[in-house]
């Protein structure tokens, strides 16, 4: 029997449902990049992108980094949401973010 992605089995619950990354052929992930990367930008201090994407150890240093250098560490999570905007990103399971 051959492998079918798109099975109601198959891993990330088949392919089919968010698409596939036409470059490497792997299933898209759930989350957009316009979301992850525009909730970086404006709640970047509280981690709001990485929460949104799973990366949840992320998140917490964002936070940790931005208030106990009262402000100024907030500079990591804005120019982390611009590369999420320019570059895209993965979620949590490693698949990469939706261009919509």
């Amino acid at each position: 029997m051959a492998y079918d992605p798109n099975a109601p089995g198959a891993p990330y619950g088949g392919a089919g449902q968010y698409g596939v990354d036409p470059a490497t052929g792997l299933p898209l992930s759930d989350k957009s990049k316009l979301v992850a990367g525009l909730l970086q930008i404006l709640l970047g201090a509280f981690g709001a992108g990485r929460f949104y994407t799973g990366h949840t150890g992320m998140a917490i240093g964002q936070i940790a980094v931005t208030w106990l250098t009262c402000g100024i560490g907030g500079l990591w999570p804005l120019i982390d949401g611009i590369l999420i905007l320019v570059n895209g990103g993965t979620d949590a399971q490693g698949r990469r973010l939706r261009d919509n």
